[in-house]
């Protein structure tokens, strides 16, 4: 059963590297590619060697996010990389990312592989069993890092007038990150769920990002930290 939020929705979140107060009613949790291509067994970043154990990790504290964040009537949003089976909307050879993105290249490479990879349609690109969105819940397909481009992410935020934006998901250094960055640049207010985000490549890429992140681009916060502040406004319902 949902609690309803109250009419005085400010609450104080101790985040880092300061507190911060939030509107609930203005809150939004967003969830990015929780998808079977970067996350499953089977999926193409296991396929060819990622350690996706590593990434899993980060499921269950989600799962918890979500779970309270919907007893308390926030706002969830999903981003979905997904591309049209023809690659059309991957920009073509002309764009940097045709030959940047790791799941891009490889799919050129691996054709055999496209079930598994992030292609509308695919069984790797459905978001993971365990976080599925609700029906009422926006899934926004993107076919770049950040979820701003070309989407209807900032409309959508817009309508539902949200400005505080926590944030889950993966990669943290890459896609998480760069949506972070646009969502400051548009004043939104991004907070990372830090124990709900993992990084790909270097064992010291997770703690560059959440750094670069609480210095320069918004706040961080634990998963058990986020929660127990949602608990305590609860209590006064």
């Amino acid at each position: 059963m949902k609690e309803r939020i109250s009419a005085s929705s400010f609450i104080r979140f101790p985040t880092e590297p300061e507190p911060i107060s939030v509107d609930l009613l203005r809150s939004s949790v967003i969830v990015v590619d929780m998808q079977n291509v970067f996350l499953s067994p089977g999926g193409m970043f296991d396929i060819i060697g990622f350690n996706v154990l590593k990434f899993r990790r980060i499921i269950k504290p989600v799962k918890n996010v979500l779970d309270y964040s919907r007893k308390l009537g926030l706002k969830i949003i999903y981003l979905r990389q997904a591309y049209s089976p023809d690659l059309s909307d991957s920009g073509g050879p002309e764009s940097p990312s045709y030959w940047k993105v790791r799941s891009l290249v490889l799919l050129r490479e691996k054709p055999d592989l496209k079930d598994k990879s992030s292609i509308k349609g695919a069984w790797g690109a459905e978001i993971i069993d365990e976080v599925k969105p609700l029906p009422e819940e926006p899934v926004i397909d993107k076919q770049r890092y950040s979820g701003f481009v070309n989407t209807k992410l900032e409309e959508v935020l817009r309508n539902m007038n949200i400005k505080y934006l926590f944030f889950v998901g993966i990669f943290l250094n890459v896609c998480v990150e760069s949506t972070i960055r646009d969502a400051f640049f548009r004043d939104f207010w991004p907070i990372v769920i830090s124990d709900c985000c993992e990084a790909v490549g270097s064992k010291y890429a997770k703690n560059v990002s959440l750094w670069n992140i609480s210095n320069l681009f918004g706040w961080t916060i634990t998963s058990r930290k986020y929660i127990r502040a949602l608990k305590k406004e609860a209590a006064k319902i």
